[in-house]
């Protein structure tokens, strides 16, 4: 059994199959609704039911009151319809959101590389001919065996490479997902995800100068969006830097030295935040915010910023940035929030971060 779902203010119907939620069927017909940790914490995908009854499913009380729910609100990652509704969001339009529906894809692990002592790549074959089609930036939802269940992760590979994707994962201490997929996950493995999502891709419409700022595993995105960038001949500035611990865990390091020699318009500043006495080594030491502040003389002003890593190093590039005149909207993060640490998520008077 299934429901119509008419979407307000698009005036779009979808169809939502039995036990599906809101949220998971506007995506797969290709319409964006805000969203953020998906376990029904955060209320960043807070609706109206403007006609129809829901089941609110495994929702928060904190995120969605009593008073809320009997002014007929829902949360749309948790809330499963009962009947025909008319939802309200607060949809706004993005120049450059293809809006991708998402689909399911069955592949093959195509090949496993230690990138760091930390870091595996994982290349993922599709079945599909077509391959996947996704924005440089965009994620998909890896489906794990054994009930671990579905984990995040941002393709680090470019779009013209649809058929094989690669994502690079840091081992978690603790995390089950990704304990998996480093001890046990081997090359000819049948594995499936979901995707594309996320709305973390280059603004291309602003055409202003861009400066990527990653930290970690967090280099997947901003490495699929740069060397998409590049190869189709954007001319514009581009900066990346790129913050690890020590050397050994600084990856692709070599590929964006390349880069940067390639093409006069591509600045790679890489930075170690415990060089210790590595004595060969000649680049910027210390965080990501503190070397970006360095290179840009403490004046960011008229670039588009895009950060990707762990959530203290988003922080501190944030407040950096914005001390340094660059403001909400022309500020990116792409964050993936689990269900620990939803009660965290950042006040949604940001919409971009």
């Amino acid at each position: 059994m299934s429901f119509e779902v008419t979407i307000e203010p698009l005036g779009q119907t979808i169809e939502v199959e039995e036990d599906q939620t809101i949220l998971d069927a506007a995506l797969r017909a290709g319409i964006y609704l805000p969203h953020a940790c998906c376990h029904g914490l955060c209320a960043t995908c807070k609706i109206d039911v403007l006609d129809g009854e829901v089941d609110h499913g495994e929702a928060s009380s904190f995120a969605l009151m009593d008073f809320e729910r009997d002014e007929n609100k829902c949360l749309a990652c948790c809330a499963i319809p009962e009947s025909d509704l008319v939802i309200e969001a607060e949809i706004e339009e993005d120049p450059d959101s293809r809006n991708l529906p998402v689909q399911d894809y069955q592949c093959t692990v195509s090949r496993i590389e230690d990138l760091t002592p930390t870091i595996k790549g994982i290349w993922l074959k599709i079945e599909d001919a077509e391959g996947i089609d996704f924005q440089a930036g965009q994620y998909i939802n890896l489906n794990l065996p054994d009930d671990i269940g579905s984990r995040a992760f941002s393709i680090a590979s470019i779009p013209e490479q649809s058929g094989e994707i690669e994502l690079n994962i840091r081992k978690v201490p603790g995390g089950v997902g990704t304990a998996y997929i480093h001890d046990e996950l081997k090359e000819g493995d049948a594995i499936s995800f979901s995707g594309p999502y996320g709305r973390f891709f280059v603004k291309k419409s602003a055409d202003m100068p861009m400066i990527f700022m990653a930290g970690g595993s967090g280099l997947s995105s901003p490495r699929s969006m740069i060397v998409e960038l590049l190869e189709e001949g954007c001319e514009l500035p581009i900066t990346l830097v790129y913050g690890q611990r020590t050397r050994e865990e600084l990856y692709y390091h070599d590929e964006f030295l390349a880069l940067a020699e390639k093409y006069s318009n591509f600045t790679y500043i890489p930075a170690l935040s415990d060089a210790g006495d590595d004595g060969e080594w000649k680049g910027e030491v210390g965080f990501v915010h503190e070397a970006a502040q360095r290179a840009f003389n403490g004046d960011f002003s008229g670039n588009k910023a895009y950060l990707c890593g762990p959530p203290l190093m988003i922080d501190a590039c944030i407040n950096t940035l914005m001390q340094g005149r660059l403001f909400e909207r022309d500020i990116y993060t792409e964050k993936f929030i689990s269900a620990a640490d939803a009660q965290q998520v950042r006040s949604p008077l940001f919409k971009n971060i």
